[in-house]
């Protein structure tokens, strides 16, 4: 992933409401119960030892069983092994990231973690006002001037272009379809990977896939809009049937929780319609839904968020950002789970054969974010 992808993401923060959802080696990342703070006072867990990690969510929340959920499993994870004090505070609206933050900074929180791309300007103006205090942030870039402050980045279109291909192989309409939930960087870069699959196969098998929502090469399709687009899930089920309705019997919401009402769609047609979930491994974070979904692609926040906090703790914290990708294990395709049968020992060969050559590069994602 270059700097343009990073200073994109940096700049849609300026205009953005929020993003759920658009290191070493993850594992399958789970659902953890998130104890959720309230706005007006943080909750805290303090097991001993006299370091203190502290997080603020978007206004996704923790339970949000993608993007901030999966990054609290990082904090929750620290706390329980590196025997840590952890406090967190749960943003209700755009209007309270600052305040979150700085009150965090009141708490004395050696380093303070913040979710989402949207929290950059607050994260930014915290880390300068309080250079003692370490701070690291998803989805955004480093500061520039600021090393106090590191920003976790993902390269998601590697295992989006994978998933396409998956998609692209087990269609049998010919349509797969795919949207955001509003037109960000860290949204669109999902949707460029998984058009570039589907093209991919097409390619390789002489077939004509169609991806509906999304037009790669005049980067714009179709997007749930709106102040509440990650947050509306009738916006999402209302998308996802109007893809439906054209065809596509495969769909991938990048919608953060609002995605749900994708799945919840997908659920609805009978076995007609599956989806891929994004950030999480949605089978295990949305059981509910797990007879619906195909495959995930996962974004390591939980594994780069705790490394960043040990690395607060140990003394070895910097402002490198760090861009998790296939060869570091950053980001991955979730297993098949109930739809591994269904998934041809072919295909899964070339899956394997692809992601090689990604690492390699012999293949390149050709999108204007990455």
């Amino acid at each position: 992933m270059s700097k343009s992808l990073l200073k994109l993401a940096s700049f849609a923060a300026a205009g953005a409401l929020a993003l759920a959802g658009c290191a070493k080696a993850p594992t399958t990342t789970g659902s953890s119960s998130a104890a959720a703070g309230s706005s007006s006072a943080a909750a805290s867990n303090a097991p001993a030892g006299g370091f203190k990690a502290c997080m603020v969510s978007d206004f996704g929340g923790f339970n949000d069983k993608s993007f901030n959920e999966t990054s609290y499993n990082g904090l929750v994870k620290a706390r329980d092994e590196l025997k840590i004090e952890t406090a967190q505070l749960e943003s209700k609206a755009e209007g309270e990231y600052a305040g979150n933050v700085a009150a965090l900074v009141d708490q004395k929180c050696n380093v303070i973690i913040t979710v989402g791309f949207a929290l950059a300007k607050a994260t930014e103006a915290a880390a300068k006002q309080s250079p003692d205090t370490k701070f690291a942030i998803v989805d955004n870039e480093s500061f520039e001037g600021v090393s106090n402050a590191k920003g976790l980045i993902f390269n998601t279109a590697e295992p989006a272009f994978m998933a396409g291909y998956v998609a692209a192989s087990m269609t049998k309409t010919g349509k797969v379809g795919t949207f955001g939930g509003a037109k960000f960087p860290t949204v669109t870069i999902f949707m460029d990977g998984f058009a570039q699959g589907v093209e991919h196969y097409n390619k390789a098998k002489g077939k004509q896939v169609q991806v509906l929502g999304w037009d790669r090469a005049a980067q714009d399709g179709q997007f749930i809009g709106g102040d509440n687009a990650f947050d509306d899930q009738a916006g999402a089920k209302n998308t996802t049937n109007t893809l439906v309705s054209q065809g596509a019997d495969i769909i991938l919401p990048v919608a953060g929780p609002a995605g749900l009402g994708a799945l919840a769609a997908a659920k609805e047609s009978g076995g007609k319609v599956n989806a891929v979930w994004v950030d999480t491994d949605g089978y295990v974070s949305a059981p509910e839904y797990k007879e619906v979904i195909i495959t995930s692609i996962e974004k390591g926040m939980d594994v780069a968020v705790f490394d960043a906090i040990k690395a607060a703790q140990d003394g070895t914290f910097n402002a490198d950002p760090y861009v998790g990708n296939l060869a570091n294990g950053g980001v991955g395709l979730a297993p098949f789970h109930d739809f591994d049968s269904q998934v041809s020992a072919e295909t899964k060969a070339e899956l394997e054969t692809i992601k090689a050559d990604i690492i390699a590069g012999k293949i390149t994602i050709d999108s204007p974010v990455k």
